[in-house]
């Protein structure tokens, strides 16, 4: 029997992953040219177009779409295969690692991670990928994300967690905000109107269920997907913004004219974690990725 040949596989996932030519090309440092060239093997081999044209982009076909998961199956485990040892060669390892998180993490984080990482493992790449709504156990479980980040983590039963460091909320706010002019309480805290900072585009959260505790209400007047945008609404506003603390030495290399403040109600610790799926426990690449990571948020930036 003649057996088939893995770099197709190999090629069929980074198409179906990337859902682009260019950017599977990228991904196994090939040109443009020669990954469409690939793309017209896998059609003969398959018998099915696999991509096709919709607007300026690729969608799979309904083949591609049932082929996704057993294909990147195939992958992962003849990976395995040829890392199942204990040790992995770091200076020659060729391997994007994608992390699932928030721009406050990747300002945070982003550089000192990929230093680090590049001091051992020259050849990998780092990919942030946005957070989304809902779906981290999926791409978990399909194998499309290495790694979660999140201090709100929902995930299944069988994703494995770790703890990689706590912060806290204060306040945010133009450096001449009236609310400085006198001792900030519960009530002229809540005088003022606020930001939230949410992917779901929610306007309440912990700081109200505590403000409600004093019979008090904050008015929310901006919502934002990112906190780096609404840091920006800030010097030419009253607008105040509950943010994590340990950004605050970011915000401060930006020169603005921002001041901080204690949130005068208790609140609860931010715990950061970092997830993934068990299939990758056993994964010497994946552990040192992990641990990289863990080493990364082990002291403040």
């Amino acid at each position: 029997m003649q057996l088939p040949d893995m770099n197709l596989l190999v090629a069929l996932d980074a198409l179906l992953d990337e859902g682009s030519v260019v950017g599977a090309a990228q991904r196994m440092n090939l040109s443009p040219a020669a990954m469409s060239r690939t793309l017209g093997r896998i059609r003969d081999a398959l018998g099915d177009p696999i991509l096709v044209r919709a607007g300026r982009g690729l969608v799979p076909t309904p083949r591609a779409l049932a082929l996704r998961d057993q294909v990147r199956a195939l992958v992962e485990q003849a990976g395995l295969v040829f890392n199942s040892g204990e040790d992995v060669d770091l200076p020659n390892l060729e391997r994007a690692f994608n992390i699932r998180t928030n721009d406050l993490f990747v300002a945070l984080y982003g550089a000192r991670l990929l230093h680090m990482m590049l001091a051992e493992a020259p050849r990998t790449v780092l990919r942030f990928v946005p957070e989304a709504h809902g779906d981290d156990d999926l791409v978990l479980r399909h194998g499309q994300i290495d790694l979660v980040v999140s201090s709100s983590i929902e995930l299944g039963p069988e994703i494995k967690v770790q703890h990689l460091f706590d912060t806290h909320f204060v306040g945010l706010a133009r450096d001449d905000h009236p609310i400085f002019d006198a001792p900030i309480t519960p009530e002229h805290f809540a005088r003022y109107p606020q930001i939230s900072v949410s992917r779901r585009g929610r306007a309440n959260g912990p700081i109200d269920v505590e403000l409600g505790n004093y019979k008090l209400q904050r008015r929310v007047s901006l919502i934002t997907p990112s906190f780096h945008s609404a840091m920006f609404s800030l010097p030419d506003s009253d607008l105040i913004l509950p943010m994590p603390a340990n950004i605050l030495g970011n915000v401060l290399k930006f020169g603005l004219p921002l001041r901080s403040f204690e949130i005068p109600v208790e609140l609860e610790k931010v715990r950061v974690m970092q997830a993934w799926h068990p299939r990758f426990d056993n994964d010497p690449a994946h552990r040192w990725l992990r641990r990289t990571l863990k080493a990364c948020c082990g002291t403040e930036p």
